[in-house]
């Protein structure tokens, strides 16, 4: 009888994960085209997500007559979507557990008005208001987990209160009013940039340009040897030459992209922050035991408590993470606009969740991956920036991203029903 497989990317169906690497014996040349096409076919979700990211980024750079892609505003991208991919990391894995989290804008606003307010009137010092926020987002993680593991109240509920009431914490700490500026030092977590050590070659940040190349080439080392591993534990893999097109192309728009931004101002620092977690996390999901366990909790939980898995502490600290990322999402956009307003965090869990189900989150559970989610972000990133340099006003905006989001869900309805 056929099992199911774990994987980062959540259970596979029966049958679908067959040992490949190699072509079974009695294969004839001409059907690897055949493999190929299959493989694309079961794993269509992963590949469309990243052609549609190439796609929509193509069609704005033709319709903005290459304004997209233009250094500056490469660069104002990262700024303006990295509190997104942040918290989306988060999100993550609050889906892929099973639950939701709709207070993240929240949590986000309430914790740039307590860095307001303890820097600018209380003159606190910025290392001292940073870990106090990320505490304080633990804190109300830990607070609604608490509530959603252990006394089985519904996420949906719990995390909805809580977005009125830490919107409404936030309004009345700032008394309804705009609170700054901050201090240098903290702006500089969003709008500073990675000092350059070298000379520079031209125009081209060479510090900048080589972190780009060699971020590229981790990648394709990664990517090698989690082929390598699944080849010895007899899990079906990409046919070579896919797998070698596909990582030609990774590397070369991020090396692409890393050139165009190094001949601005170079590497924010918020990338950098950016890119450790989305390291950190995708160890975390592929590589160790607590990962593995989340996405058996959002397989089936009644299964996973039975093998063992404590379900209700995995679901208490999936929370616990997503309040600490929502607070430095927070802090980070806080930086950026170097001001803490009551409207700060509106309407920023719609884009977290967004980005994490057009990533290819499932609305099930259990299936979901860390670079999906960053993909998910953005795309919601290019699509909002490309429509407001076409002029696209914000109404429709709306439209079409909300659009983008129930294709992204009928996609995963579809994979589910087809399983």
């Amino acid at each position: 009888m056929s099992e199911h497989v774990l994987t980062p990317g959540g259970y596979t169906a029966p049958g679908k994960d067959k040992p490949s690497g190699n072509a079974p014996s009695g294969q004839t040349p001409g059907s690897s085209h055949g493999a190929m096409r299959r493989f694309i076919r079961n794993n269509l979700r992963d590949y469309g997500m990243f052609i549609s990211l190439v796609a929509i980024g193509l069609f704005f750079e033709i319709m903005t007559n290459g304004t997209l892609l233009r250094p500056l505003n490469l660069t104002n991208l990262v700024l303006q979507n990295s509190y997104i991919v942040v918290m989306a990391l988060g999100m993550l894995l609050v889906i892929v557990a099973g639950h939701i989290d709709l207070s993240v804008g929240s949590v986000a606003g309430f914790t740039g008005a307590v860095a307001a307010v303890l820097m600018v009137q209380l003159h606190c010092n910025f290392l001292v208001t940073t870990l106090t926020c990320l505490a304080t987002g633990a804190l109300i993680g830990a607070a609604q987990g608490y509530w959603i593991a252990y006394f089985k109240i519904p996420s949906f509920i719990v995390t909805l209160a809580g977005m009125l009431v830490f919107k409404g914490l936030a309004l009345a700490l700032l008394g309804g009013q705009s609170l700054g500026p901050f201090s240098t030092v903290f702006q500089k977590l969003s709008s500073g940039f990675i000092p350059e050590f070298l000379p520079k070659l031209g125009h081209y940040n060479l510090t900048s340009l080589l972190l780009g190349i060699a971020v590229g080439g981790a990648m394709v080392m990664a990517s090698l040897r989690s082929r390598t591993r699944y080849q010895r534990n007899d899990i079906e893999v990409e046919p070579m030459p896919l797998f070698i097109g596909k990582n030609i192309a990774v590397f070369g728009i991020i090396v692409y992209l890393a050139t165009l931004i190094a001949s601005y101002r170079g590497l924010p620092n918020v990338l950098i922050i950016m890119a450790l977690l989305i390291g950190i996390y995708s160890f975390v999901t592929s590589r160790t035991t607590i990962g593995r366990q989340i996405y058996a909790v959002g397989g089936n939980v009644r299964a996973a408590k039975l093998s063992g898995i404590r379900t209700e502490r995995l679901t208490f600290l999936t929370f616990v993470n997503m309040g600490v990322l929502a607070a430095l999402g927070g802090l980070i956009f806080a930086a950026r606009l170097n001001t803490a307003t009551p409207k700060a965090g509106l309407g920023f869990e719609l884009d977290v969740i967004a980005a994490c189900f057009i990533g290819g989150a499932s609305a099930y559970g259990g299936v979901g991956r860390v670079g999906g989610a960053v993909i998910g972000a953005l795309i919601m990133g290019l699509m909002n920036n490309g429509m407001s340099i076409l002029g696209i006003g914000i109404d429709y905006q709306q439209v079409l991203k909300g659009l983008v989001l129930l294709g992204a869900v009928c996609v995963d309805v579809y994979n589910q029903r087809r399983a």
